[in-house]
């Protein structure tokens, strides 16, 4: 990196706001995906005129830039892919405002998603996007990705969930798009940039929605002994016209080995459950309990357990968030998909998943959102073996192409970042992906601002990456090489 520039950096944020040691670097080269890719430099701006400071120094000095919340993205977003400085908000992360009255909260970036429900819990509220990783991930980060979570099902993504931003665009002027006010005229920009990935601005603060804490909660769990029987659970609840507020899905591997870490109570010997949760006033909420637990016993579930009090709901969900780290005691490395298709889509594609981990190989653990068909299968690989690494993303390849043909698409909540760009011609045209970059461009015209993502940087469609191999933690530079498939 160019010393000058370092050297500017340090001067507006500091020196224990730069970190540009190479050891520094090695903890910044990931997220929770299985790409690679390390910045020349991390720095840690505390308010928005030093992120617009950073925006001005990265244009004068031709670098890439790119934003990051907690790095628990995953599809690789938030990495530094063509090198250059990441922007962690680590140190902008305070609650600006709490409007319990009118059900709002500004937030700058680098709030904790689940710190925000805590601090107006009080009042009986909540943010309702809830992610897996919320214990971690920012809501700057939900934002860039409009993540979703288990109750997307019900309260929707990130976006259905944002007032207003004020963000700092690539050319370094500061702007506000949308307030506390629901539905503002005009163009809904704020739809535009929740989602972008990054790639249109730096968001230096939020304007959230909170949602009220319903009245009455109802979490069940339905024990199936054929993965299908569950599946086809899922396509009667929404045909008979009743919402849950979640609707999860575990087939019998992953909760085993949820069960072996977590002890949620999850029986050892099915082949799958479904974790369901209605809510809302009490007498709705019991009626569609009842009827739920109708239709998971007339499709053959042996066991439908309601949780009797908050304790064995939270036990129960403690399961489910933490099922990918259960996972992680049992691989050297997983790769965790994210495709959708149509609920009634999800008894074949479950087992074309079996199929295609069987055929290269792998074992796959599925675990998702199975009331809106978010897919998440879990590939078991060793990330050391680059062979194994080619597979695995072959194998992710075909997963996710199926779920197009099923006429899902190739992410519900993970972004396409560095980790799909080159699936993105197998979903749009040519022409939208012209208009695409027409937008991206219009706003980030040099393309310093996390380049490398969401289009195919590569020579065509059906290449696949080779993960980076590291020779000298001091000397390399993280990159990407695009071989043929």
């Amino acid at each position: 990196m160019d010393h000058h520039l370092l050297r500017e950096l340090e001067h507006l944020l500091g020196r224990d706001g730069v970190l540009s040691r190479p050891e520094d670097m090695l903890l910044y080269e990931y997220d929770g995906s299985v790409e690679i890719a390390r910045p020349q430099c991390v720095v840690f701006p505390t308010k928005t005129a030093d992120v617009v400071r950073i925006v001005e120094l990265a244009n004068q000095y031709k670098t890439p830039i790119v934003g990051r919340g907690a790095g628990t993205g995953l599809s690789g977003g938030a990495l530094a892919r063509e090198g250059g400085i990441v922007v962690s908000f680590a140190r902008m992360n305070r609650i600006l405002e709490m409007d319990i009255e009118n059900q709002r909260a500004v937030v700058q970036p680098g709030v904790v998603n689940a710190d925000l429900s805590l601090a107006v819990a009080h009042a009986g509220l909540h943010f309702a996007p809830d992610p897996s990783s919320q214990r971690a991930c920012t809501i700057g980060g939900n934002v860039s990705e409009n993540a979703g979570g288990p109750h997307t099902l019900a309260y929707g993504v990130t976006t259905n969930h944002v007032l207003g931003l004020e963000m700092v665009l690539p050319t370094g002027e500061l702007v506000r798009i949308g307030g506390k006010a629901a539905d503002a005229p005009g163009y809904d920009l704020c739809g535009l940039f929740v989602g972008s990935e990054g790639t249109l601005a730096l968001v230096t603060e939020i304007t959230v929605r909170l949602t009220r804490l319903p009245e009455t909660v109802k979490t069940l769990l339905a024990v199936y002994d054929r993965v299908d029987d569950a599946t086809e659970t899922v396509v009667e609840i929404t045909a008979r016209g009743i919402t849950p507020a979640a609707c999860e899905m575990l087939d019998g591997w992953t909760l085993r080995a949820v069960e072996a870490w977590v002890h949620a109570g999850f029986p050892l010997d099915s082949a799958a459950v479904l974790l369901i949760e209605v809510d809302g006033l009490r007498e709705a909420a019991e009626e569609h309990s009842a009827q739920i637990a109708e239709v998971c016993k007339l499709h053959g579930a042996r066991e439908v357990r309601v949780a009797r009090d908050e304790k064995e709901r939270d036990l129960l969900w403690k399961g489910r968030k933490n099922a990918f780290g259960a996972v992680g005691r049992l691989s050297p490395t997983y790769y965790v998909q994210d495709g959708v298709i149509p609920r009634t889509k999800l008894p074949e594609t479950l087992r074309e998943i079996g199929r295609i981990g069987k055929e290269n190989g792998f074992e796959i653990g599925n675990i998702f959102h199975a009331g809106d068909g978010n897919l998440h299968p879990i590939i078991l690989f060793d990330a050391r073996d680059p062979k194994q690494f080619h597979r695995a993303v072959l194998t992710a390849e075909a997963i996710i192409r199926f779920c197009i043909e099923m006429g899902g698409t190739i992410t519900g909540e993970h972004g396409v970042g560095m980790e799909k760009d080159r699936l993105m011609p197998f979903l749009f045209s040519e022409t939208d992906m012209a208009l695409m970059k027409r937008v991206r461009d219009e706003f980030n015209p040099a393309g310093l601002l996390n380049p490398g993502k969401i289009f195919p940087t590569g020579k065509g469609c059906g290449e696949v990456r080779a993960r980076p191999q590291r020779h000298n933690a001091e000397t390399d530079s993280a990159h990407t090489e695009n071989h043929p498939a």
